[in-house]
């Protein structure tokens, strides 16, 4: 089976990418749901970063609050990479579980930090979802309560937009509509479908 890792920076639109390719029948597995569902209060990662942390990042419903969370991690390098110790082997392994799962010719796995956090040994190629900063910077504005400050600071922590298009083995450019994106979605799946077959021979 092709893997095909899809990444981007903050309001690139992976999400709606990943979507689109969910209509096709394509398998996604998204590490963003994975950490989210680690963070549950009573697991193990909840506690781990409750104690490094702080009770700071609690909701007052006693829910770890991500975007407390992320106002932290992506201020200081060194909180962020605590957060991924945390974090990454529970995501590695469900990740890995879950291809073991999938009978299809292809999947995708949505890593917005793929190339930063070292996750490109996971899949076989990298499709970037890549956006102009104002587009990004309004996109995130408009989904969250972020200021624009704050979404900057997450746009300096992620890699540059140069490294990671010249990691890229595909690029889906999201800078216009819904139909644009829906007509590139299609060019790249009956791209990947044949790839695919190729890879299985």
């Amino acid at each position: 089976m092709l893997r095909v890792g899809v990444t981007g920076g903050i309001g690139s639109g992976k999400s709606t990418v990943a979507s689109l390719f969910a209509e096709q029948g394509v398998p996604i597995i998204d590490t963003d749901v994975i950490a989210h569902a680690l963070i549950e209060p009573g697991l193990p990662a909840y506690s781990a970063i409750v104690k490094a942390f702080g009770q700071s990042v609690l909701s007052a419903a006693k829910q770890i609050d991500r975007e407390k969370l992320r106002g932290i991690v992506f201020e200081k390098t060194g909180e962020r990479r605590k957060l991924e110790a945390i974090l990454h082997p529970g995501i590695r392994d469900e990740v890995r579980k879950q291809l073991g799962g999938i009978d299809k010719p292809y999947c995708l796995v949505v890593v917005p930090l793929l190339i930063e956090s070292g996750f490109t040994d996971l899949v076989d190629r990298i499709l970037v979802v890549d956006a102009d900063e104002k587009t990004q910077i309004e996109r995130t504005k408009a989904r969250s309560r972020m200021s624009e400050p704050g979404i900057r600071t997450i746009l300096a922590a992620q890699a540059n937009r140069d490294d990671r298009l010249r990691q890229a083995d595909d690029v889906i450019v999201n800078n216009t509509d819904i139909e644009h994106l829906r007509q590139e979605v299609t060019r790249l799946h009956e791209y990947y479908l044949k790839l695919a077959v190729t890879k299985s021979d």
